[in-house]
């Protein structure tokens, strides 16, 4: 049972020879399994979407993952998520971190929660995102993972914030954020939310430079990110009464045989346009329509009768205010664009 994809991803990489001296950029989606106690948001089966690109070292790819990212949250109308970014820099600058982080924490170990003493031996860098509020004065005063940086990460890392002030890609710089894997080199990175409760990154990424020669391939600097879809569907149920949840621009409302013939072509026709078009199936009358139409949370509602179908014509009912207006399905698309996305 896969308990993340890149691992995976890299060994078909290697396996099928499409790695190394070569650019690749894939994605994939699927079940993943966790062997811990399930929590709201954090199951022992969830799914991912995960992207993975291999033979770019440059900061610039980093970036290119991040906007992503953000172009997605604007496509799904969430408004309220937040890029946090940190830097491990390479093995060897995070080997000698480890061990004055080590050496540290060996000073605290009274202090240490149950988590803690068991990550010490096993990834005692984990300690630094314990979200125990006991934890928290501990952690503040550890060794800063920033100040071991060799001069190469540090540029590497200057760039991508460049990159992203440039883009207007706002961001957090978390020296604590470290990630649960291993394999994570220089750039890591996590989308939060503070609608989830404790769970709160909804997607998770980083470049791991050492991952595919570790696997047996040659020397490919990789980066990716995963996206948590479970937390996906959470923080949309969430914001279905918003007002920035993504509605659709208008209802299709479809009376009679040759309104329903003709509706499917239509409503096609307007999404080509840039519309977001709900389309009426599986019939009724027009009082039921009327309600679909409301509960889709449209503005409007475009009526297409027998009249209409012979006209050409095509009804557009303000489902608000209740009033309406008929126009020509061959006017401009900006007119309906305006008439459907106003307000």
């Amino acid at each position: 049972l896969r308990p993340e994809g890149t691992a995976g991803c890299v060994r078909a990489g290697i396996e099928n020879g499409f790695l190394h001296n070569q650019i690749q950029r894939l994605w994939y989606a699927g079940p993943m399994f966790r062997h811990e106690r399930p929590q709201k948001g954090r199951y022992r089966q969830f799914h991912q979407i995960g992207v993975e690109a291999f033979g770019i070292e440059s900061a610039d790819l980093d970036a290119e993952l991040i906007l992503m990212c953000m172009r997605l949250w604007r496509a799904l109308g969430f408004d309220a998520l937040t890029l946090q970014l940190n830097s491990l820099g390479t093995l060897e600058c995070r080997t000698a971190y480890r061990r004055e982080l080590v050496h540290y924490l060996e000073t605290q170990r009274g202090k240490l929660d149950e988590d803690s003493l068991r990550r010490l031996d096993r990834n005692p860098l984990r300690i630094l995102d314990s979200k125990n509020p006991a934890m928290q004065e501990i952690i503040a005063a550890a060794p800063n993972l920033f100040e071991h940086l060799d001069d190469a990460s540090r540029a590497h890392f200057e760039r991508l914030g460049d990159y992203l002030r440039q883009a207007g890609v706002v961001f957090t710089v978390n020296p604590r954020l470290v990630r649960g894997l291993d394999y994570y080199t220089r750039t890591v990175f996590e989308w939060t939310t503070d609608r989830l409760g404790a769970q709160s990154a909804v997607c998770a990424g980083g470049r791991y430079d050492g991952l595919v020669e570790q696997l047996g391939g040659k020397s490919t600097p990789a980066a990716g990110f995963a996206i948590g879809m479970e937390r996906l569907a959470e923080l949309l149920a969430l914001q279905a009464d918003s007002p920035q949840a993504v509605r659709p621009h208008g209802y299709l409302i479809l009376l009679g045989e040759e309104a329903e013939r003709q509706g499917l072509k239509l409503a096609e026709s307007l999404r080509n346009a840039g519309l977001r078009i709900e389309c009426n199936c599986g019939g009724g009358g027009l009082k039921a329509q009327l309600k679909r139409a409301d509960r889709s949370g449209a503005r409007h509602a475009l009526l297409l009768g027998a009249e209409e179908a012979r006209s050409g014509s095509i009804t557009i009912k303000d489902l608000r205010d209740g009033s309406q207006r008929t126009l020509a399905q061959g006017e401009p698309i900006d007119l309906l664009l305006k008439e459907t996305s106003r307000g």
